[in-house]
């Protein structure tokens, strides 16, 4: 009878040592913690990756895992890091400075122009106290910390570009252009417009897609009626079209651009006013030859003149006595015609008293 009560104290001894080893080897850590620095990061910036024991570890085996499409891994502190493209390994082991805390540096790539939700995940085992009589348990089920990459956006504008007045009835040739240097993606955005007019006028705005066919922005839409893909940096499009407006007066067009997958939010707007003319302005031209300098002083400014008469030249304007406006070509012909009825008139009045003369003279001779 003692004897199987000794085998029995003895099991049960086995038993409790051998509960109490597995309880002592298998003690959870449940005072760690993990930390990011931030949650958004822009493409080139960095992130960090905190592992904070709560107490004094002298030996960890530490893995992160990362979508090295999205980070590349830059530096390691708290132990000797080795990098696997897609997971870092860091080992410590040291009883004599232990550490509470260990950290891990990844960047973003620069090349991202998209929002990339991603994470980081930890798992760790080889944990210990400083002075090794404490082991815990492995993590194996990883610790999941979420993190977004996406550029800094920048919104997204809308333009119309022309030159001239507009006038009623009449083709305008427009540049309509939409986009941003760094967009949000959008799947289906499309472009749409909305008019203000004077009562009972149309605005039309035409342009003519890669097949050859015409779309009035202003009655459907711009692109396909399900939407367009749009975003990235640089996601900038321009459009020719022609405007056709029906009368003169005020307009207003709103242009937008809108997200069909939100119930067509807005993405972005603006609002152009245009004044229409009945006919074109017309300002004359004075060619450099018909004009001439005022006569203020410390003045540079021309006064325009009547147009030129038969090509007669600015210096042959002037005044007559009626303050008319006649040539000086005509008061040079007049001069002319003088001129030549003295030549002609002079040189008969000559020989006429020269005959008169020699008459006279003969007569006195006989």
């Amino acid at each position: 009878m003692k004897k199987y009560l000794k085998i029995g104290i003895t099991l049960f001894v086995v038993v409790i040592l051998a509960i109490s080893v597995k309880s002592f080897a298998d003690v959870q850590l449940d005072t760690i913690h993990v930390n990011v620095d931030k949650t958004i990061v822009r493409p080139g910036e960095q992130v960090t990756v905190t592992v904070d024991f709560g107490q004094e570890l002298g030996s960890y085996t530490i893995d992160i895992a990362y979508d090295d499409a999205i980070f590349e891994y830059v530096s390691a502190e708290g132990g000797t890091p080795n990098n696997t493209s897609d997971k870092v390994r860091v080992v410590f082991y040291d009883a004599i400075t232990p550490r509470t805390t260990m950290q891990v540096t990844f960047k973003a790539k620069d090349n991202i122009t998209t929002s990339n939700p991603t994470e980081f995940t930890l798992t760790a085992e080889g944990m210990a106290s400083k002075d090794a009589q404490i082991t815990y348990e492995n993590i194996t089920i990883p610790i999941i910390k979420n993190i977004t990459v996406e550029p800094e956006y920048v919104p997204y504008t809308i333009a119309l570009h022309y030159t001239g007045d507009i006038v009623k009835n009449e083709q305008k040739e427009m540049v309509l252009s939409y986009g941003s240097t760094m967009g949000r993606y959008y799947d289906h955005a499309r472009l749409i417009a909305e008019t203000t007019t004077p009562l009972g006028a149309t605005v039309q705005l035409i342009g003519q897609d890669q097949e050859q066919l015409k779309h009035d922005i202003i009655q459907s839409g711009w692109g396909d009626a399900q939407g367009f893909a749009i975003g990235g940096k640089d996601a900038l499009q321009s459009l020719n079209i022609n405007a056709i407006f029906s009368d003169a007066g005020e307009y207003t067009v709103t242009l937008k651009l809108i997200d069909r997958d939100n119930a067509d939010a807005t993405i972005a707007e603006n609002s152009f006013h245009f004044t229409i003319s009945e006919t074109q302005t017309i300002i004359p031209t004075i060619p450099e030859d018909q004009t001439r300098p005022n006569n203020s002083e410390n003045s540079d400014s021309q006064m325009p003149i009547e147009p030129n008469v038969n090509n007669v030249a600015l210096e042959d304007y002037v005044p007559d006595s009626d303050n008319n406006i006649v040539t000086n070509e005509t008061e040079h012909a007049k001069q002319k015609l003088l001129y030549t009825g003295n030549e002609i008139y002079m040189p008969v009045v000559i020989i006429i008293l020269a005959t008169i003369s020699v008459y006279a003279y003969y007569k006195k001779e006989r």
